[in-house]
């Protein structure tokens, strides 16, 4: 932040986005952010650096990188808006006037931010009982140890940027889907129960089994839309065949697909069946050349333990009897993970990105 910048700039994956001072979504975190600001103090003097009033008075320069897809289908902008508005908030020392009011912002940019600016579970609380929505906050459920065992498996499938960004998609079902009406009005505040409860219990069975139902009616409504979105594709609609065979194979949930507004597939499981989980990812969605194996699981120790985990044959012949064959290239890259903080500083060895702003 500086006095001598004349304007808020934006470089994304280190180029710069035009107009991005006028854009309402990052004008809604920067303003909002800039707002709460609070004078900054010298810790070793006590005095004055920059006023409160001085930081009305300055412009910004922000620098973005990605790690995932952008436009994906991958919650990129969820990441952004939150490490944007995390960032504000540390720079200008803001300080907030009713508990989750960071959230709120960061809602303005992406919906889904509001609950990065957490650790571990989070529920986006739907608010609307004022008017200006400033309830409609992110709470956690629970923090990152809370339920350590899970891990997640992330398919890209595609990593271009989808033709249906979230916003305009969700603007259009908003406006023609009967089914995303009753969606909101009678069936999530049931599941939010479910789940949040399967989360505390750390029932998995129960977590397994509401994700994928909420995923599909999800996509359901995307095709009430008029007219219809197709976020999901062929291969992610195999992915979700496979989990159920594997599933039914097993006896019980052992993997839980969703899909987000893309064609790209998270699967949560637990520590103790990740292995197989990816053992048999790997099996029927290959890297797109033997060469590539190394860079294709960005966990080396879980892919080496994949590759020479060995599957039992009546899961394989399970699986194959969705039509499912290897298949090189259906999948661009996998990432295994687990949940974890909410924003933070990335400092000495752990930053990811050089940028020098001209």
């Amino acid at each position: 932040a500086s006095l001598s910048f004349e304007k808020d700039r934006l470089w994304l994956n280190g180029s710069e986005v035009l107009d991005a001072s006028k854009a309402k979504r990052f004008r809604a975190c920067v303003d909002g952010v800039r707002a709460l600001a609070t004078d900054k103090i010298d810790p070793d003097t006590n005095k004055v650096i920059v006023s409160k009033d001085d930081w009305k008075r300055m412009h910004v320069h922000i620098a973005s990188y990605n790690t995932f897809p952008t436009a994906a289908g991958l919650a990129s902008s969820a990441a952004g808006y939150a490490a944007l508005v995390a960032a504000l908030v540390r720079l200008y020392g803001a300080e907030e006037s009713y508990p989750g009011e960071f959230t709120a912002i960061a809602r303005q940019g992406s919906g889904s931010a509001c609950r990065s600016l957490y650790g571990g579970f989070v529920a986006w609380r739907s608010g609307g009982a004022k008017d200006d929505w400033s309830d409609s906050v992110a709470e956690q459920v629970a923090d990152e140890s809370h339920w350590e065992e899970v891990r997640a498996v992330i398919l890209v499938v595609s990593d271009a940027k989808k033709e249906t960004s979230s916003t305009a998609g969700m603007s259009n079902s908003v406006a023609t889907s009967e089914l995303l009406a009753f969606r909101a009005r009678e069936v999530v505040p049931k599941r939010m129960g479910i789940i949040e409860k399967a989360i505390k219990a750390k029932d998995f069975e129960a977590f397994g089994k509401v994700t994928m139902m909420d995923s599909n009616q999800f996509h359901a409504t995307c095709l009430d839309t008029y007219p219809p979105i197709f976020y999901m594709n062929d291969v992610s609609r195999s992915v979700v065949q496979m989990v159920h065979r594997y599933n039914e194979w097993a006896g019980d949930i052992r993997a839980a697909y969703t899909f987000d507004a893309g064609p790209n597939a998270v699967l949560y499981t637990l520590d103790k069946h990740v292995v197989e989980l990816l053992a048999l990812v790997l099996k029927y969605y290959p890297a797109q050349s033997e060469d590539l194996v190394g860079d294709y699981v960005n966990n080396s120790v879980l892919s080496k333990q994949a590759l020479e985990f060995e599957l039992e044959p009546s899961l394989t012949e399970a699986v194959e009897k969705t039509g499912r064959v290897r298949e090189h290239g259906d999948v661009k890259m996998v990432y295994c993970t687990k949940g974890g903080p909410g924003p933070k500083i990335l400092v000495g060895s752990c930053e990811i990105f050089e940028f020098k702003i001209e």
